[in-house]
């Protein structure tokens, strides 16, 4: 058992003591059987009796050949112990070196690639920035091309997107007493225009897309609707999930009509009939990732299901049919899917 009183050594100065008595361990025994071996000698001198000039010569050999051989012994052992030092000197040098060219390695491979990461971010970048372009071109487009019919004559994109002004009253037309808005006079949008316009423009030469577009536009309600999958189909884009490489599983007009009389969950299973994975698994990520993509999706579900709701009170059943091969209703089913609206 340990005395508790015992002060504890220094294990730097117990190591010191270790390689001290290491190095002086073959000189002490050295020195020993030296000091053994001459005493032998000197015995068997002292009780031997004198000899001639050859017998002096054997005892001088016999008395320090064994001398030489212990101490050339001694000079070996210390020599390997030297080298054996060095060894490990080097091996420490290796193993260092070793180390830095694994550390340099390693910085050299993260430097690499990040200036590797560095263009695929600014081609993101410069596709972002395009396709926004492309976005701010199409919403020219939308207002450039206008209808001699309209009562808004300018191609200004404030001006297109703001409500016809009555006409000042003259005697043959008096005011209205009320202050009726002039939208509110307005004819609806015609079941074919709003069709088209969640369809978008096919190609920039579709004159009837575009007319369809804008008509839309000026509507209040059917404006919501537009803006809202317009800009959740950008953000599908930049993800490279285009409506027009969707093939979905067509529905039942009498599914529509149960989904817009407010059931949900199996019942109207049926509309989830987006099937391709990749599309719903990068979707899913970014619902999940992007705070503004999660917005701008459920903001389009919502203003989808409440314009769907009007839609279908005064559409037949081949307009539902027609609306959901859109790339509006492709988009809802897309994002019902992932939200898990359908299940």
């Amino acid at each position: 058992m340990k005395d508790p009183r015992q002060k504890p050594v220094d294990p730097i100065l117990q190591q010191r003591l270790e390689a001290a008595a290491g190095r002086l361990g073959p000189e002490v025994i050295a020195v020993a059987l030296s000091v053994i071996w001459v005493m032998a000698v000197l015995i068997t001198a002292i009780w031997g009796r004198g000899g001639s000039s050859v017998d002096v010569i054997m005892t001088l050999m016999v008395v320090f050949m064994p001398l030489a051989l212990i101490w050339v012994s001694v000079t070996t052992l210390r020599m390997i112990r030297s080298l054996r030092g060095e060894a490990a000197r080097l091996q420490a040098a290796v193993d260092a070196m070793r180390n830095a060219y694994v550390a340099s390695t390693a910085a050299a491979q993260t430097a690499a690639q990040t200036a590797a990461m560095k263009p695929s971010v600014e081609k993101k970048l410069d596709e972002i920035v395009a396709a926004q372009r492309q976005t701010d071109a199409v919403l020219a487009m939308f207002t450039s091309r206008r209808d001699p019919a309209q009562t808004v004559p300018s191609a200004d994109h404030s001006r297109a997107m703001a409500a016809p002004r009555p006409a000042p009253a003259t005697e043959d037309q008096p005011a209205l007493a009320l202050g009726t808005p002039a939208e509110e006079m307005k004819a609806p949008l015609a079941m074919r225009d709003l069709v088209m316009a969640l369809n978008f423009p096919e190609t920039a030469e579709d004159r009837a897309g575009f007319r369809a577009l804008r008509l839309a536009l000026e509507d209040r309600e059917a404006s919501k609707l537009v803006r809202a999958a317009q800009d959740v189909l950008t953000l599908l884009s930049q993800e490279g999930i285009y409506m027009d490489d969707l093939a979905p599983d067509r529905a039942r007009a009498d599914v529509w009509r149960r989904f817009a009389a407010g059931e949900r969950g199996r019942a109207i299973a049926a509309l989830g009939g987006i099937r391709d994975r990749s599309s719903l698994a990068l979707t899913a990520a970014r619902m999940k990732e992007d705070p503004i993509f999660r917005d701008a999706g459920h903001h389009f579900l919502r203003t989808f299901d409440k314009s769907f709701t009007g839609f279908e009170a005064r559409a037949s059943d081949a307009d539902i049919a027609d609306l959901a091969d859109t790339r509006t209703a492709r988009a809802f089913m897309l994002l019902g899917r992932v939200t898990g609206t359908f299940d």
